[in-house]
């Protein structure tokens, strides 16, 4: 930036984790902002706009000036506005996909879509083969910034290659390193206890892929050759590693080194050590090992650290270690091959001369990672994106619509109606006003959707009192079954009988969806397997159907279970039967005027159009695809007002063919239905009129309606039961309420399309 006297305070906004959580990002953004605060003649300050992976947060220092909730949607915007107030002259993003909430982190483009400023990306994982959901968001945040730093020139060939970026728009700047001397390890060695002993060493947060066991089936053969050795693990346990299994991880480690007899040779330190205290480790090791399993890792931390303390380096190849211990700068050895590590190890050992060598000139190669070096190129980069338009500037100019954003007045998610009416049985089915009534007891149907509902929640969350709903209510599924008849029951009194042998086709098949979801969703394998095994038993049941609504929800289930096991045939079988049934009555029964499978349109039509996308893109067949994009459209059309909201079909005689319409009474389950296959059209066909659809759908229940009130009760988180002709209908039940956490869940999870910056970059010169 330019170098000048300080007349007012000048702010760079700082994005990304910070300490004190435990993070290897967040330690990289606090090193990296001191560093720039300490090389800025102008006197800028980093303002840091923390996320947070927990509700209560973090005890940040002053520096910390706004902090987003991981996955609260509405933060990232607020965070923009912030940033903008203060303005900010730059926001530097320091990106990482598990950081940040939604699918892949997509929540970060809440926050990039709306700030006004120049956005300069630091990527530390960039891959050669991502999925499609990781390469368009990557794709949305390259389009939103204005610069793109990696830090390995493996990772500048990857954007350039899959992303088509320009050389002048990614640069390559190295991870920064304290400035350390080069000294003797044995000078340090007292401060640990390890005075006279060989030394290795590995540091870093604590995880399964880190391949810490190799290291420790390597010492049984190094020890006979060096009785003095040591290796000394540093490190707490990876807070997200800690939270879902514990200490299995340190304990498998400890129990290996037990077994092979060098537990007397292995230090855990299982902490998170300051900078000082880190730095005095790396000078006392004589080896540093990094046995890390990620081949496609293109930053870290740890392996510049040692770099820049002139270890010798016994490293796996993944891509960053092959890029910084090239030309003889460390030793690489095959992933998962202890052996190797043995033989490079005690090469080391055994050679002083070529290892010194190989420690000098890692330590002069890493001079220039420095941090005062590295604070000084993000610095002339601010300066260069500072006197140029900012893509922040061109899309405000070029009027893009922020009315259609996901968030735009989007509630909170609330889960208290959820869980008041949740027991240790199950989701209750009704209520009376805001208060569960146990008159009616639980059906399937319910539970199944709650399933979905907690699943989602705890992928997005990772709160522990989702995923205990999410075993109340698939305990509840499971136990629906009945294995003589192979179908699920739907009905249960409140003191637990089943009131039927089996319910019907519809609320079996809702059971299906409901278990294909967890199958794709639920990262525990218990509940996965558990869901796994009644989808497969209840599947073939619905060969024998003949509800084309049956059909639709089952066809929904298996494409979710399909996105996990999408090599069951016996599944894309039983798909292909049931999409053609389907797709066939649509055709047999559709008129230019009528184009729908059944005389009569009555309930939770949205999903058969829905249906018929999905399936479509399965089977590469562009009639199911036309078929359901013509059916949807025209029940928009017969479901919209005079003055453009969705007016539903009522359950109060619903819609006969050459009949009129019921107005009354509406119910939620309608507008969810709708609302997802819009968001279906809106990813296939890419046109962001379907979002729009969807959001006509969503805006239902906040007010958008026939009677110009809103049925999502923003107090109790719950959703009233729908719309009569004499008012609301004040009652709270769990499916209305489901039907809102679904919908609200999908318009969160939304993406629009977004605009190319070329395109808004012609717009501007076009209309001056």
């Amino acid at each position: 930036m330019q170098r000048i006297e300080p007349t007012e305070e000048r702010r760079i906004a700082c994005v990304g984790t910070y300490p004190p959580r435990q993070c290897g990002i967040a330690t990289f953004t606090q090193d990296l902002c001191r560093a720039i605060e300490i090389e800025s003649e102008s006197g800028l300050q980093c303002h840091v706009l923390a996320i947070n992976d927990r509700a209560d947060g973090y005890d940040y220092p002053a520096n910390v000036r706004f902090e987003v909730r991981q996955q609260q949607p509405a933060d990232y915007r607020l965070a923009a506005d912030f940033a903008n107030i203060r303005n900010c002259e730059v926001m530097l993003v320091e990106h990482e996909y598990g950081i940040f909430g939604g699918d892949c982190g997509d929540q970060l483009l809440g926050m990039l879509r709306n700030v006004r400023m120049p956005v300069v990306t630091t990527m530390h994982t960039v891959l050669a083969e991502p999925s499609e959901q990781m390469r368009q968001v990557t794709e949305s945040i390259i389009e939103h910034s204005d610069r793109i730093v990696v830090m390995s020139e493996r990772a500048v060939e990857i954007l350039c290659d899959l992303y088509a970026l320009t050389e002048e728009k990614v640069r390559h700047i190295p991870h920064g390193i304290p400035d350390l001397p080069f000294v003797d390890p044995s000078f340090y060695k007292d401060h640990f206890g390890v005075e006279g002993r060989t030394v290795l060493l590995t540091f870093g947060l604590l995880s399964p892929g880190k391949g810490v066991e190799y290291v420790i089936q390597a010492l049984p053969e190094l020890v006979k050759q060096n009785p003095e050795i040591v290796y000394v693990v540093l490190g707490a346990t990876h807070p997200h590693v800690l939270r879902d299994r514990g200490e299995e991880y340190r304990h498998q480690l400890q129990h290996l080194a037990e077994d092979l007899g060098v537990l007397d040779h292995v230090m855990f330190i299982n902490r998170y050590v300051d900078l000082d205290e880190l730095c005095k480790f790396l000078m006392a090791a004589d080896i540093y090992v990094t046995p890390s399993l990620a081949e496609q890792q293109i930053a870290s931390g740890t392996l510049a650290y040692a770099l820049g303390t002139g270890k010798p380096i016994v490293a796996t190849p993944y891509v960053y270690a092959k890029e910084l211990l090239a030309d003889g700068r460390g030793r690489l050895v095959p992933f998962r091959d202890a052996d190797a590590i043995t033989r490079e190890v005690a090469w080391l050992l055994d050679n002083e001369q070529e290892t010194q060598a190989i420690r000098k000139r890692a330590y002069l190669y890493s001079r220039k990672s420095i941090w005062s070096k590295v604070a000084r190129s993000y610095l002339d980069l601010f300066d260069e994106v500072s006197h140029e338009p900012s893509i922040a500037t061109l899309l405000l100019r070029s009027h893009q619509n922020d009315a259609i954003s996901p968030l735009h007045a989007v509630p909170e998610v609330n889960f208290s109606a959820l869980q008041s009416m949740t027991d240790h049985v199950g989701i209750l089915q009704h209520a009376r006003f805001t208060i569960s009534d146990r008159n009616h007891g639980y059906c399937t149907d319910d539970n199944a959707r709650a399933l979905v509902v907690a699943l989602q929640s705890y992928e997005l969350t990772q709160e522990r009192g989702m995923l205990n709903l999410a075993r109340t209510y698939l305990s509840f599924v499971h136990h629906a079954f009945n294995p003589v008849e192979n179908r699920f029951r739907n009905f249960m009194a409140f003191d637990r009988r089943w009131l039927e042998e089996f319910g019907s086709e519809d609320s079996h098949a809702r059971a299906l969806w409901g278990l294909g979801s967890a199958v794709a969703l639920a990262r525990n394998a218990g509940m996965r397997a558990v869901s796994l095994d009644l989808f497969d038993r209840g599947l073939h049941a619905t060969e024998s159907f003949t509800s084309p609504r049956a059909w639709a929800f089952t066809l929904v289930g298996v494409h979710a279970y399909l996105s996990r096991y999408g090599g069951d045939s016996e599944a894309k079988r039983i798909r292909e039967n049931l999409a053609t049934r389907l797709y066939e009555q649509f055709v047999s029964n559709a008129k230019d005027d009528w184009p729908w499978p059944e005389d009569t349109l009555t309930y939770s039509c949205g999903k058969l159009p829905h249906a018929m996308l999905l399936a479509g893109q399965w089977m590469g067949h562009d009639g199911m695809i036309e078929i359901g994009l013509r059916s949807l459209d025209w029940l928009l059309k017969i479901q919209t007002s005079e003055d453009g909201h969705l007016s539903l079909i009522g359950n109060q005689g619903w819609f006969p063919r050459g009949g009129e319409k019921a107005t009354y009474d509406q119910q939620p389950i309608e507008a969810h239905a709708l609302l997802e296959a819009c968001l279906e059209a809106n990813r296939l066909t890419q046109d962001n009129q379907w979002f729009v659809e969807a959001r006509r759908c969503f805006d239902w229940y906040l007010g958008r309606n026939d009677l110009g009130r809103p049925i999502y009760n923003y107090e109790t988180g719950g959703c009233r039961d729908g719309l009569h002709r004499e008012g609301v209908n004040e009652n709270e039940g769990a499916e209305s309420t489901l039907a809102w956490l679904l919908s609200l869940r999908a318009i969160r999870g939304a993406k629009l399309i977004d605009s190319p910056v070329e395109t808004a970059r012609e717009r501007v010169t076009t209309n001056g």
